[in-house]
């Protein structure tokens, strides 16, 4: 049963993304022909490097998975909590950045509010419930995360991962930003987003995620591309993936099959 709580705090101005969103599966046997398309019209993200970065994300919920249900009933107004690393797993000083982020969906509209911590600070924030304080850091964002995590009483759920291959739009396109995530992973314990513990694949890695992120609609080359490769949109919610793959609930309408068992990815 979902947990009642309280309504959805406005969003602050500053670090707060708007989007609309649409999410694809792409085979990897159509993967290079949807890369050159992207190439062709938008740059490759400045961080990305030759090969991507990778994204590695811990989910916080209640005991009763209130975030999630809000995402499974499709609620116009839902939200999840989470902190996020970029780059590779294996030993990493404390002090390297992650964000915090409060990522709700009002309506159709995404909106993304986050802020940077040195990571043993975002942990005595999310898990130890410290109020903490950081030069930069917008301290009501900050109070508002602690807030919220005491009132619901949130601890970590689930962690995903995946390699992120981001493209930004340009001219006509500005501000549009496509990205492709290769072998989406997760796992249900050792939490600690510089850990190398094994994960399982909890998307079929014979697939990777087309993610479209726009200001207002997305450009007509976009959806024409999309249709063209026969591709359909999907309501693919990582976090919601790794909660069913581990049976930590009933799998939902929306969990995508899985072809084969593809055991752990490493």
């Amino acid at each position: 049963m979902r947990e009642h709580g309280s309504r959805l705090r406005a969003p602050s101005a500053l670090h707060a993304f708007n989007r609309y969103e649409l999410k694809y599966l792409v085979p990897t046997s159509r993967v290079d022909e949807v890369r050159a398309e992207l190439a062709a019209r938008m740059t490759t993200d400045h961080n990305a490097g030759s090969t991507g970065y990778g994204v590695w994300s811990l989910y916080y919920d209640t005991r009763r998975l209130r975030f999630y249900y809000e995402k499974i009933e499709g609620l116009k107004f839902r939200r999840k909590l989470r902190i996020r690393r970029y780059g590779e797993l294996g030993d990493s000083p404390d002090e390297a950045p992650v964000s915090v982020e409060i990522k709700q969906r009002v309506n159709r509209v995404t909106q993304k509010r986050r802020v940077l911590l040195p990571y043993h600070l975002a942990r005595d924030l999310c898990d130890r419930r410290v109020r903490v304080e950081h030069p930069g850091a917008e301290q009501s964002f900050v109070d508002e995360v602690l807030d919220l995590i005491t009132r619901l009483d949130l601890r970590p759920i689930a962690m995903t991962g995946y390699r992120r291959e981001p493209y930004v739009g340009t001219g006509a396109d500005l501000g549009l930003r496509v990205t492709l995530d290769h072998r989406v992973r997760g796992r249900d314990r050792d939490f600690d987003l510089r850990s190398e513990s094994e994960s399982r694949y909890i998307i079929n890695p014979a697939y990777a995620v087309l993610e479209v992120k726009a200001n207002e609609r997305a450009p007509y080359w976009v959806t024409d591309m999309a249709a063209r490769h026969r591709l359909q949109i999907q309501r693919i919610s990582k976090y919601c993936q790794s909660v069913e793959a581990h049976g930590l609930a009933p799998r939902s309408v929306f969990h995508l099959p899985e072809a084969d068992p593809v055991g752990d990815a490493g």
